[in-house]
């Protein structure tokens, strides 16, 4: 192209945007349309089977939502025997029982304690430990007594409803996290974070000491996820989320005796008149027999990706096939699992534990031109008809991180393991680990494509289709510092290009691609809160496609910690969004030729998407309000207040902004 048409099309492209872009203060106000909820789920963590109302043995199931709710299922026929609300809880890891009948649930959120009993109903007992937002893990103590497990200051407590609350201290300087707990004879058991470590306290004396690491493990990147103790015998499964070796512990004897692999946690069973416990093993419920290591198989299968018991134990079912009593649980979409050890019955119900809203956390608009949703923690995965607004589909699926159409297909980032699938919407959905069917089915669609658990990642917090590539940045796990900068090459199903650390110690959580370059903004955190950064700003890089090469890199908002979203306008200005600010960068010069400063909050967090039906930028900024500025004046307007954080344009300039797990479409 010569210079004379260079600068006529130049000419053109602002002539166009002058004219459309019309200050938002001269056009009419239009309020958004409230679309409701696209995403609701049951999604259980913590779990114990325990008497309930009545005294009657049920299985007690916390329900993430907010506010979370503490739920207790009738083992013989999966219907309601209570639900109770926890108010200000999101959700818990941590809900038991102790010898007296009370319930007792550690939230997150606010990292309240909160107590059941048949006779007063759920009690808010207030934070325990006023540092601290997390309770991880409860143990029944004697009596009334329980024990607690905290972030972000890794401390034990215990409570007893005649005494109070017993601060124990932080465990160990070095971990922020008690990840799990068990009790039994007057010593507590406490399993931490990477790098694992495993504590017995005495309950009364409060004197620490730390048990010695299996043969072998390697404590790094592990963490001491699940301890539990039975009979003697402390069960303690090192790893993470997903299955991994659970070793075990002779007390009496002081020493490691087995191991177990792989084993899904969350618990294992109390143990039945010989000592043995059942737990779920390589898919499988199995009955162990720590005097013989010996693990027998039950034949009751367990498939999918999230296999581990929110809550297992011993119940009487009063069924003809279930004499005596039987193992049952639950696992995390509500489904019930029972088995007889006397007649080898077995059985999986759906159980009455009601869905709640979910957070979404992203959206997109797919190649099949309908509206996308993921979201947190429950996960979950909605399309939305974009002309009615009305949701068309919802499946269960993982807390999605990104989404983004490429080649026409919808690509999804998952949490954790930093995991990236493909979804082709005019195929049928099958996913093999969330919807798993124990008939052989089609192929899965979302196909898992890869992942970045070796390169210790956790988030892909950023997807962006870049050219023929699919261009993914994550954000890495706990202890960790640097992201990944991959490319995914769709017509020959690989990897073209993956490195860490393009920019030191930094995660990558945006990325924007234009003629062969891909710009990405970073953080200087890690995707998760108790790892501390290195760096001081976030920085903005470019990034050569077809040489694999860092090009450049610059500070555009100089103390920011982060660059959370990018976007090009109608005239190739990257538009990046940071603690309070929207800033343009020419890339050409490689420096910010515009700065506009947001009212309120500095948090780091906003999106930030360009409208090319209006020639407009929209954002989210902070959690606050929703707000439309003109790329050429800085001029801006609220348009909607609220806690906003997702937001994404339809093709069609609709322009659609998620405030909690309720959607908003604010039309052209």
């Amino acid at each position: 192209m010569t210079l004379i048409k260079r600068l006529s099309a130049a000419a053109l492209a602002v002539t166009t945007l002058l004219a459309l872009a019309t200050p938002a203060s001269a056009q009419p106000a239009r309020a958004p349309e409230d679309l409701g909820v696209p995403l609701e789920d049951v999604l259980l963590i913590g779990g114990t089977v325990a008497p309930g109302p009545g005294g009657k043995t049920v299985l007690w199931g916390a329900s993430s939502g907010s506010p979370a709710h503490l739920n207790a299922v009738d083992p013989a026929t999966g219907a309601e025997a209570g639900r109770f609300d926890l108010p200000g809880a999101d959700g818990s890891w941590a809900v038991d029982a102790t010898p007296d009948g009370s319930v007792y649930t550690g939230t997150y959120g606010e990292g309240h304690l909160f107590r059941w009993t048949d006779q007063g109903g759920v009690q808010d007992l207030g934070r325990p430990i006023a540092s601290e937002t997390f309770i991880w893990s409860l143990a029944p103590g004697e009596g009334a007594t329980v024990y607690g497990g905290t972030y972000p200051g890794g401390r034990l407590f215990a409570y007893d409803p005649a005494t109070g609350t017993r601060d124990y201290g932080r465990l160990s300087p070095s971990h922020a996290y008690v990840r799990s707990l068990s009790y039994a004879n007057g010593k507590i058991y406490a399993g931490t974070e990477a790098p694992a470590a495993v504590f017995e306290i005495d309950a009364a004396t409060g004197a620490i000491k730390q048990l010695p690491t299996p043969d072998g493990l390697d404590p790094v990147g592990k963490w001491a996820y699940d301890v539990n103790v039975a009979a003697g015998y402390l069960y303690v499964r090192y790893g993470g989320a997903s299955p991994g070796p659970m070793h075990v512990w002779d007390i009496a004897a002081g020493q490691w005796i087995d191991k177990i692999d792989p084993a899904h946690g969350l618990d294992v069973s109390p143990p039945d008149e010989e000592g043995r416990v059942y737990l779920v093993k390589g898919g499988e419920l199995v009955r162990y027999d720590p005097k013989t290591k010996t693990a027998t198989p039950t034949g009751v299968p367990f498939a999918g990706r999230v296999a581990n018991t929110r809550g297992i134990g011993w119940a009487e079912l009063g069924l003809p096939d279930y004499p005596g009593k039987s193992i049952v649980g639950l696992l995390w979409r509500g489904l019930m699992f029972r088995y007889n050890p006397q007649t080898g019955a077995k059985s999986f119900v759906q159980t009455a534990v009601r869905g709640e809203p979910i957070d979404v956390t992203a959206l997109t608009e797919g190649p099949d031109g309908r509206m996308y949703a993921g979201g947190f923690l429950n996960g979950g995965f909605a399309a939305l008809n974009a002309k009615t607004g009305r949701r068309e589909e919802f499946h269960t699926f993982s807390q999605s991180e990104d989404m983004v159409t490429h080649d026409g297909k919808l690509y999804i980032g998952a949490y954790p393991e930093a995991r990236v699938y493909a979804y082709d919407p005019e195929l049928p959905w099958n996913s093999t680990e969330y919807s798993p069917s124990p008939e052989p089915g089609p192929a899965a669609n979302p196909a898992r494509l890869f992942d970045f658990a070796a390169d210790k990642q956790i988030r892909p917090r950023a997807i962006v289709s870049a050219g023929p590539y699919l261009a993914t940045g994550t954000m890495p796990d706990l202890g960790h510092l640097g992201g990944v900068l991959a490319l995914w090459d769709a017509r020959t199903g690989t990897l073209k290009h993956a490195e860490r650390n393009v920019i030191k110690d930094q995660s990558i959580v945006s990325l924007a691609y234009r003629n062969g370059v891909l710009y990405g903004g970073t953080s200087i955190y890690s995707g998760q809160a108790a790892t501390p950064p290195t760096q001081p700003e976030a920085k903005l890089f470019a990034w050569s496609v077809k040489e694999n090469r860092l090009l450049w890199e610059i500070v555009p908002a100089p103390g920011k910690p982060a660059i959370p979203e990018l976007t090009f306008d109608a005239l190739g200005r990257l538009w990046g969004i940071a603690g309070g600010e929207v800033f343009a960068v020419s890339t050409a010069t490689k420096k910010v030729i515009k700065r506009v400063t947001l009212s309120g909050s500095t948090s780091a967090s906003g999106r930030l998407a360009f409208n090319p039906r209006d020639l407009m930028l929209y954002g989210a900024h902070a959690g606050q309000y929703v707000f439309k500025l003109n790329p050429l004046t800085g001029r801006h307007t609220v348009v909607r207040e609220g806690p906003v954080h997702q937001l994404a344009v339809h093709r069609s300039g609709d322009v659609y902004f998620a405030e909690g797990s309720r959607l908003f479409r604010l039309a052209r």
